[in-house]
């Protein structure tokens, strides 16, 4: 597979396809943040990745609810399951937040705060701009809709990220 995003679009996903896809980032994210959150010295920075971890948890479960009223008509649709793991696996599993192997790797290796909360920046943004091109070439107003409130809500985590790094002075590594 090509690491073309476009390339790996269907058509067009299932509401359940989109949800898939959706837990997938909002997984990883939770994991990023929680670790995230663990390493970090500034209480500051240690609430928002924390609270961030908190959404993700929630969109999570929020999403399972809702897949568990697709769950019938998954179970017949074995060739959009196969095309949802490809897609995820060529464009998704460590490519949006920073993972190896299903563990978060980057969140040792951040040496500030500052660090962390970038690293978190450019991982919105991933997902941003991932959703933003599902949300392109998808017709169907349904999965749309849950590539579209997903979307919303990665806009939402980034602001709150880069509101914070503001509050860093230059050379600053712990914040204000």
């Amino acid at each position: 597979m090509t690491s073309d995003l476009s390339d790996n679009l269907s058509p067009s996903f299932q509401c359940a396809d989109a949800i898939e896809v959706s837990l997938c980032i909002e997984k990883e994210g939770m994991v990023f943040y929680e670790k995230a959150a663990k390493h970090a010295r500034n209480p500051k920075v240690r609430d928002i990745f924390g609270r961030l971890a908190r959404e993700e948890k929630e969109h999570i479960h929020s999403l399972q609810e809702k897949a568990k009223f697709l769950q019938p008509a998954v179970s017949r649709k074995a060739i959009s399951r196969k095309h949802v793991e490809e897609f995820i696996s060529a464009e998704l599993s460590g490519k949006v937040f920073p993972v190896v192997k299903g563990k978060v790797t980057a969140v040792p290796q951040f040496q500030t705060d500052l660090e962390a909360l970038q690293l978190g920046i450019e991982s919105e943004m991933r997902s941003i701009e991932v959703l933003g091109r599902l949300m392109e070439s998808e017709k169907k107003m349904d999965v749309r809709a849950i590539f579209s409130h997903l979307l919303a809500e990665e806009r939402k985590h980034l602001a709150a990220l880069e509101e914070l790094k503001g509050h860093f002075s230059p050379g600053d590594s712990r914040g204000g």
